[in-house]
């Protein structure tokens, strides 16, 4: 992993990827739940060129508490995805993920897969422990990975000052790139969400941002992150992860669409 500055602010440069660069990163979701499903998700991901980057949601996997077995479809994953950087996320069930974990079980599963070098990136929850923890495990981590700190709330979308107040949170602690996601009740909160984004990214332009407003009034968001700062944007092939996310080929076009020329340059 490299940090590349160009002249407006610092991008990350993983594998051919360059987040913080042009248009936002179109990043797909692996939600299978078996270790040939998974491959075969990831075979046809690759060959996406709409694709940028590949999650996979280690939290759906039905042997993920199998440190062997995680490994193993870790490796093969990488195998049949070789040229585009994986994310590995395992999403806890209190942001809206599929299963619980113990915070102990938590640190080891992204230890090892960082240590494992099969993944590109890895997502860490910034408030499912306490500061000191997190703060730790996130300085162990950026030694072997790209670490995002993500904060999720699928009941509201916070205030502005809390939301630029989490994005500062997740920076302080270490993380290389923020993320934040929440879901809108009305559409003023996807404004509130893409002007507390803009502002944040404004005052910190050495680092990288994600985020993004759910469900159906949240899907401007994630066409729209070139326009307010959020480098990467999440869409779907098949299965969703999250309420909202559009189909990747759709989702590149319209970035492309909406995007000038001069803005690649950036």
């Amino acid at each position: 992993m490299n940090n590349e500055r160009n002249d407006k602010k610092i991008m990350l440069k993983v594998k051919n990827v360059e987040i913080g660069s042009g248009i936002p990163k179109v990043c797909a979701p692996i939600v299978e739940k078996n270790q040939d499903d998974i491959l075969e998700m990831g075979e046809i991901l690759m060959a996406k060129k709409s694709v940028d980057i590949v999650e996979w949601r280690i939290d759906f996997f039905e042997e993920c508490f199998n440190t062997q077995k995680l490994l193993e479809t870790a490796g093969l994953l990488r195998a049949v995805i070789p040229g585009k950087p994986i994310l590995a996320t395992f999403r806890t069930k209190n942001e809206g993920g599929e299963k619980n974990i113990e915070a102990d079980v938590y640190i080891k599963m992204l230890d090892n897969l960082a240590e494992s070098g099969y993944v590109d990136i890895v997502d860490i929850e910034a408030y499912f422990m306490d500061r000191a923890k997190t703060e730790k495990i996130i300085s162990k981590l950026k030694n072997k990975t790209v670490v995002i700190g993500s904060y999720h709330n699928f009941n509201k979308t916070p205030e502005y000052d809390e939301i630029c107040e989490r994005l500062k949170y997740m920076k302080e602690i270490g993380a290389d790139i923020p993320k934040l996601a929440c879901m809108p009740e009305q559409k003023n909160d996807v404004f509130t969400l893409m002007r507390a984004t803009n502002d944040f990214v404004t005052d910190n332009r050495n680092i990288p941002v994600i985020t993004m407003s759910m469900d159906e009034i949240g899907k401007i968001s994630r066409v729209s992150g070139k326009s307010f700062g959020s480098s990467i944007t999440f869409g779907c092939l098949g299965k969703a992860s999250a309420p909202g996310q559009i189909n990747v080929d759709d989702l590149k076009n319209v970035l492309n669409i909406i995007t000038l020329p001069e803005d690649e340059d950036e």
